[in-house]
């Protein structure tokens, strides 16, 4: 057998692998691992809007030392960090082969999937990573982390414009995911003959409602990014618990944020039925 002959197996092999039922039930699985994430971080935010938190934080790692409080935390950890693993290893697939759809082998959403394997593996590494007790990889502010990540792109040449393009490339991210779940575009990417009208309709609350609103999460961070970047302020700059934080010190107070913590949450229901009806 000829190189030629031997690649072009490997190649239908490893296809056949990515179409595999484990890599269906791996991307199922990292719906519903998402769904959990963003359910917490709705709960935590609420308890922000209505407590002040109680010290908690209202973003991953918030939600991560939430399930590590449970009876049984380390087990449900081990069992969110490998259902993101399955989810990094689907996104690794579209990545490699293409999407399912009559699009779905275009270079620009190879690429998105790509970066969405690169995230979905560092989300993966970092529950795991609490799981076997090193915590700071899981639970570390998020608001620290950018407020050090900007101080130090702050001080490089030309870190201003590198900060304030970071912005706006948050800010556009934030703006599109709304958008595209304003218009429904998740409706190519669902299996909407097999739900009901009742289904579809609730689906269609949860994704229009809880897209639009992690889209606005999205680009009001970005706006934060791009205040740090004109002021040369990296504490402007901030993450997921101060960007909630920040919808309570608008005019009507703490309730713009209990919208915010029920959009998230919705979110989360949406994650849940990506993990029925997604096309994979």
């Amino acid at each position: 057998m000829n190189m030629n002959a031997l690649s072009a197996n490997g190649q239908a092999q490893a296809r056949r692998a990515a179409n595999s039922r484990a890599v269906d039930m791996g991307a199922r699985a990292g719906f519903v691992a998402r769904g959990v994430i963003y359910l917490l971080v709705g709960l935590l935010a609420a308890r922000i809007a209505f407590a002040g938190g109680s010290g908690k934080q209202a973003d991953r790692g918030g939600a991560i030392a939430e399930i590590a409080e449970q009876p049984f935390g380390k087990v449900l950890l081990w069992a969110l960090g490998i259902a993101l693993v399955g989810m990094a290893l689907w996104r690794l697939s579209e990545a490699l082969f293409g999407q399912a759809g009559p699009d779905g082998r275009d270079a620009s959403k190879r690429a998105v999937a790509a970066g969405r394997f690169v995230f979905y593996s560092f989300v993966a590494y970092s529950v795991l990573s609490y799981a076997v007790g090193v915590q700071g990889s899981g639970s570390g502010s998020s608001d620290r982390r950018t407020a050090d990540v900007t101080a130090k792109a702050l001080g490089w040449t030309g870190g201003q414009w590198i900060v304030g393009i970071a912005g706006v490339v948050v800010v556009g991210a934030g703006l599109w995911i709304a958008f595209r779940a304003i218009a429904r575009k998740y409706h190519k990417h669902l299996k909407t003959a097999e739900m009901t009208r009742r289904t579809r309709q609730a689906v269609d609350v949860v994704g229009v409602f809880g897209g639009a609103v992690r889209g606005g999460v999205f680009a009001t961070a970005g706006g934060f990014a791009i205040a740090a970047a004109v002021q040369h302020e990296p504490g402007k700059a901030k993450g997921m618990d101060d960007t909630l934080r920040s919808f309570t010190q608008t005019p009507v107070g703490p309730w713009l944020l209990v919208l915010v913590a029920v959009g998230l949450a919705a979110f989360g229901l949406f994650s849940w039925a990506n993990a029925r009806y997604r096309k994979v």
